[in-house]
């Protein structure tokens, strides 16, 4: 089949998140002997990447597009009227069967089109987008503003009768369908990782006492509790050491800045970015991997990648109870969700620190999440449900 895949996100190389995975959904396809035309926002060397990866790409040059590009709220808004065009242009020269979207953005674009082509439509939604915005302050995003949003995001699926959505998912799942999505037409299909690059480590991380978190820092993952968290373990463990692997932001500034004025010796560092293939050297100087999420619609509809890769290479794991992934990782020793309280998350940290999990817990997890969780276990269930609503 001749297959348009739209994102929103440069494809390569990953910046982590959700991006990772559109790699590894290419591959699939590839592999099975599908035409790939990947229309994306320009990047770096995108013809040697284009022959690397034996797919056709449509670079999308308009303006530039990235999680750390300036104005990105603004700039993602108008994204999905480019693609649009864009592909349609292409459909001039180019017979298409079926389009597949990645995120809420692009999904935007894929209905449109399923109208204008009469093409099958899958979408995928790797978060509730703008479900992050819960945590946002009031006056950076008013209330009526975002409900209008959330339920805009929520409604795609039905307003373009796409013939299949997949999440990341039970939780987002469930929202889609208790909005009259159909069940038979919706599928949870998780984040995945690649378990050639987060091997379980057996060996001994580093002799200062470390906590580590990476990815991207945005203000739904840094927020008034991983300030708060952070000052009392900085203050209770003076010579822990913070890892923040990944590009800084304002949002991590924040912290810093926050953490440090009231502990001035707080030892916290971040790396800048860091290529994903090298991200497990990061972790393997790790004792504790932390995700301090606010509490939102988002963050509960998420399946979140920090997790997977933390258990997979066996580092113990605090995390604020997000409903979509406790619904998978309930009941592992290894993993402690806490509560939405920065006092008891600080305590929970400082607990793991002085007496971590037994190794046998780590290990049969990680096991588990090479089993269930491995990109190729999870693009094959999505290029499956594509070939199947497009033949």
């Amino acid at each position: 089949m001749r297959l348009a895949l739209l994102t929103h996100e440069p494809f390569y190389p990953p910046s982590g998140g959700g991006s990772a995975e559109a790699v590894y959904l290419v591959e699939e396809m590839v592999r099975r002997g599908h035409e790939i035309h990947l229309f994306c926002p320009a990047f770096p060397d995108h013809p040697k990447v284009a022959e690397q990866f034996s797919i056709r790409i449509h670079p999308f040059t308009g303006w530039q597009m990235g999680r750390y590009t300036n104005l990105r709220s603004l700039k993602y808004l108008a994204y999905p009227r480019a693609l649009r065009k864009m592909m349609l242009k292409a459909a001039t020269e180019i017979e298409f069967d079926a389009i597949f979207s990645q995120h809420a953005i692009s999904a935007v674009a894929a209905g449109k089109l399923k109208s204008d082509l009469n093409l099958p439509v899958v979408m995928n939604f790797l978060d509730y987008l703008t479900g992050f915005m819960e945590s946002w302050p009031r006056w950076v995003m008013p209330r009526v503003i975002l409900n209008r949003l959330m339920r805009f995001e929520l409604n795609l699926s039905i307003r373009y009768d796409a013939d299949a959505v997949l999440t990341v998912s039970t939780e987002l799942a469930k929202r889609f369908i208790d909005n009259g999505y159909p069940e038979s037409r919706t599928q949870t299909i998780h984040y995945g990782y690649d378990a050639t690059l987060f091997p379980f480590s057996s060996t001994s991380p580093a002799l200062t006492p470390t906590v580590v978190m990476h990815g991207s820092f945005d203000t739904h993952h840094l927020g008034p509790l991983a300030i708060e968290a952070v000052t009392q373990i900085a203050r209770a463990k003076p010579e822990t050491h913070f890892l923040f692997i990944g590009k800084e932001t304002a949002a991590l500034e924040n912290l810093t800045k926050r953490v440090r004025r009231s502990v001035c010796s707080a030892n916290i560092q971040c790396t800048g970015f860091v290529d994903y293939k090298l991200i497990t050297d990061g972790l393997g100087q790790a004792h504790v991997g932390i995700i301090p999420y606010e509490s939102s619609v988002g963050t509960h509809s998420a399946f979140v990648a920090k997790m997977v890769e933390y258990a997979a290479v066996g580092l113990p794991v605090v995390s604020t109870p997000l409903s979509g992934v406790m619904a998978f990782f309930k009941n592992e020793a290894s993993i402690c969700f806490s509560k939405f309280d920065a006092t008891q998350f600080a305590v929970d940290v400082l607990r793991l620190l002085d007496a971590p999990p037994p190794q046998n817990d780590r290990q049969r997890l990680a096991k588990r999440v090479a089993a269930e969780l491995d990109w190729k276990v999870i693009c094959r269930k999505a290029v499956d449900r594509l070939e199947a609503v497009a033949s």
